[in-house]
């Protein structure tokens, strides 16, 4: 297990390795895994040591304590009021994110707890989520006169832009089974359940070629800002370049032959 903080008694963020899945616990319990710029550092360090290891073939991401994130530290805002302090740790924190969707491998949300603002925005930019039936999910700055501007842009690119919008500007909580509704995640489940079923995911994904997974993560989001035709030509140039890979050769003579495939990763 690997650890980064700037207190060695208290790392923020703990680190986890089993058979090609990571799992990153945000460590701050005791206020609610809030995203302050220490956690955020802590993350991103993770992240990029992770999007680096070819050995990583899933991410989970969960939070210790009560919740799984409360979003920014408010207090720590407030502490640094200064315009300087605030763009340079929502830049951070939208690195983060960005981290999420450009790292080759798949990113699950492990979500026990409430998830609000920017927690809420993690859960959105991980690439899938399970909940349990108890979690619950808001992006509440509007209740204290802060619209979440960031958060939004996860937000809505997971919801209907009036399921977004109505999230944004109430502030109201919604349970794991309207988040399940309204594509926030993929997967609700019991409390005591939770680990078999992020398992079974991640577990799902890990027998699966690592090159197709990568192009195929790579091509989805990339897509998604594109025209129609333009999404399409891009798709083909993907499809083309996939078959040529020796594990897409290797996958079809397996099928072919009734056999089992043995990836080679490239």
């Amino acid at each position: 297990m690997n650890t980064v903080t700037s207190n060695p008694d208290e790392p923020y963020v703990l680190r986890a390795d089993r058979d090609g899945i990571a799992t990153l616990t945000l460590n701050r319990a005791g206020q609610f895994n809030a995203l302050s710029q220490a956690m955020i550092d802590a993350l991103q360090c993770e992240l990029d040591a992770i999007a680096a290891d070819p050995a990583v073939r899933v991410l989970v991401i969960a939070g210790a304590g009560k919740a799984f994130c409360a979003g920014h530290d408010l207090k720590e805002m407030r502490a640094n009021h200064e315009k300087a302090f605030l763009r340079d740790l929502f830049r951070r924190c939208g690195r983060m994110m960005m981290t999420l969707i450009e790292m080759p491998q798949p990113v699950i949300a492990r979500v026990h707890g409430i998830a609000t603002a920017a927690g809420c925005q993690l859960v959105s930019m991980c690439d899938l989520a399970v909940a349990v039936e108890s979690a619950r999910f808001a992006t509440s700055g509007i209740n204290v006169g802060l619209f979440c501007a960031t958060p939004a842009v996860g937000l809505s690119r997971n919801l209907g832009r009036k399921q977004a919008l109505e999230m944004l500007l109430t502030g109201d909580f919604i349970d794991a089974r309207s988040a399940l509704q309204q594509g926030l995640v993929n997967r609700v489940v019991a409390a005591d359940a939770l680990d078999a079923e992020v398992e079974s995911l991640a577990r799902s994904i890990v027998a699966k070629s690592s090159v197709a997974i990568g192009m195929g993560k790579q091509m989805f989001y990339k897509q998604l800002e594109m025209g129609l035709e333009a999404a399409y030509q891009y798709a083909s140039e993907v499809m083309a370049c996939n078959m040529m890979t020796d594990d897409a050769g290797e996958g079809i003579d397996a099928f072919i032959g009734k056999r089992k495939a043995e990836w080679k990763g490239r």
